[in-house]
């Protein structure tokens, strides 16, 4: 389901929606609110859904979300001005919005014991679904002179096929051992599970671990092709080898080191993939060389999926049961933040004499700050559970 799901909402977006929203006459100055319209519902619903689902049962919500992948595509096809578009893509946002947290909620349910392993496994699909959009969306446009009536049909049928699978796994007589232990139905106890989820300072560091990788992440991936094409003057294909082989080292190692942490424990992949990812971006800007671009792409995507194995997982062992899904939609909250706030603040630092230099040099710094708040946080005598 995640696989497809993504696909779908990927596909909708890239490549396609740069072109769309120019076919239809958005003005330049209004193009980043098209853009931008699918992130919001990120911020403003991923915590309310996710505890709706502690309260109500994962199924349902996972169900409404696969709803919004299956019928949001469809709506494109009658978009003829850049409000619609904006208020279209606002609608489909709720998908992703709402499906992720709740999605890695189940699974950290099902699997108590193998929780960084089954998460970043996926996660890893999610990846997969996100790595093939633009490639397949970019050869529908150009197979069919950009149609984009075609394009969107198809990422209706990808959100379709999402919407089937759900249906079929997630039959009520399935999805028993997924849903959490019934609790008072109030807006009272959903306000008090947010309360005590901010008062966790463990819950805050890994958050803040999390926000910090995707602000990190968002701007690598943006600044980083400029660099490689400005500074390092590689043709487009190249910069395509980089920055592929980076989507998929994650992708490839994140089940595995998801595994290793159920092992060895969260903080060590936290400490180590944060340390690394923070040595590695801060070299970038020293080298032009290709093979060296390369390792330095590869290790990197390795670090952040060191990362990301663990921190979902943390999140779930430091709460109550009744709270995974709340505490799933409050490090999705995070995550948007911080992926949503990395390009902007860092198109600021660029935009100064620093340049690439003081952009890649100041996220290093930023990685390195994180390590030093998480500690903190772990040392807190308000940290409600510990691991190892």
């Amino acid at each position: 389901m995640g696989l497809f799901a993504i696909l779908s909402s990927t596909m909708s977006k890239n490549p396609v929606l740069k072109p769309f929203a120019t076919n239809l006459g958005t003005p330049d100055d209004l193009l980043g609110i098209v853009a931008a319209a699918s992130t919001i519902p990120g911020i403003l619903i991923s915590l309310p859904a996710a505890s709706l689902s502690d309260v109500f049962g994962r199924r349902k919500v996972l169900l409404f979300a696969a709803f919004v992948f299956a019928s949001a595509p469809f709506l494109y096809l009658g978009v003829n001005s850049w409000w619609t578009l904006a208020l279209v893509r606002f609608y489909h946002g709720f998908a992703t919005a709402i499906f992720m947290p709740v999605a890695e909620a189940s699974i950290a349910t099902l699997f108590p014991t193998k929780r960084g392993e089954r998460i970043s496994l996926f996660n890893s699909a999610t990846a997969v679904g996100r790595a093939l959009a633009p490639f397949l969306g970019g050869y529908i446009l150009f197979a069919t002179n950009e149609s984009f009536f075609t394009l969107y049909v198809a990422v209706g049928i990808a959100g379709i096929t999402a919407f089937a699978v759900a249906l079929l796994f997630l039959a009520e007589k399935r999805t028993l051992a997924m849903e959490p232990a019934p609790v008072e139905n109030s807006p009272r106890k959903i306000f008090s599970g947010w309360l005590t989820i901010i008062q966790n300072t463990s819950v805050l560091g890994v958050s803040f671990v999390q926000a910090v990788q995707y602000f990190v992440f968002g701007s690598v991936e943006f600044f980083l092709v400029g660099y490689l094409i400005d500074v390092v003057k590689l043709d487009l294909f190249s910069v395509g080898i980089i920055t592929g082989s980076e989507i998929a080292a994650l992708v490839i190692a994140r089940p595995f080191i998801g595994r290793i942490s159920d092992r060895i424990g969260r903080t060590k992949p936290i400490i180590a993939g944060t340390l690394a990812s923070c040595l590695l971006v801060a070299a970038v800007p020293f080298t032009t060389q290709f093979p060296v671009l390369l390792v330095l792409a590869v290790a990197y995507g390795v670090s952040f999926a060191t990362v990301l194995s663990s921190t979902s997982p943390m999140v779930c062992d430091l709460v109550p049961a009744t709270l995974v899904g709340a505490s799933m939609g409050f490090l999705s909250t995070t995550m948007d933040i911080g992926q949503t706030l990395g390009p902007i603040i860092s198109g600021v630092i660029f935009a100064s004499s620093l340049r690439y230099t003081g952009l890649f040099l100041t996220l290093s710094f930023v990685l390195a700050l994180s390590i030093v708040v998480f500690l903190l946080s772990k040392k807190h005598p308000s940290n409600k559970l510990t691991t190892t």
